[in-house]
């Protein structure tokens, strides 16, 4: 089984920063893409995402304020939240897909972490 456990979230004010991180274990044999997704009262939206190459892509409502990173060794990823607003507050959740062996593929989430931005 593969396993996601997140961090970083807490209350910050407008306009201040957090950094979230997504770890993920267990039997991995590649990790081909991990990504955030967040959820306020209502739908799961997408936030951001990473491939094993490093390349990213935002929903455009947090282009130039979050930064995705992945330390690929590690199977580790961060956002970077900056510039923080109100509506920024929600759930935060780490999704992963890979190979958990040469034949079989995983799709999981993490917990959740939660993001509370106050104004």
């Amino acid at each position: 089984q593969v396993q996601l456990v997140e961090s970083g979230g807490g209350l910050v004010q407008a306009g201040g920063s957090l950094r979230l991180s997504c770890q993920a274990s267990g039997s991995i044999y590649r990790v081909d893409a991990m990504a955030w997704y967040r959820q306020a009262p209502g739908k799961r939206e997408f936030v951001a995402q990473i491939t094993s190459g490093g390349s990213t892509n935002y929903v455009d409502s947090v282009k130039g304020r979050f930064t995705m990173s992945r330390d690929n060794a590690k199977n580790l990823m961060y956002l970077q939240m900056n510039s923080l607003k109100a509506e920024d507050t929600a759930v935060y959740y780490c999704n992963c897909r890979g190979m958990r062996t040469f034949w079989n593929s995983f799709d999981v989430w993490g917990q959740g972490t939660l993001v509370t931005v106050s104004s």
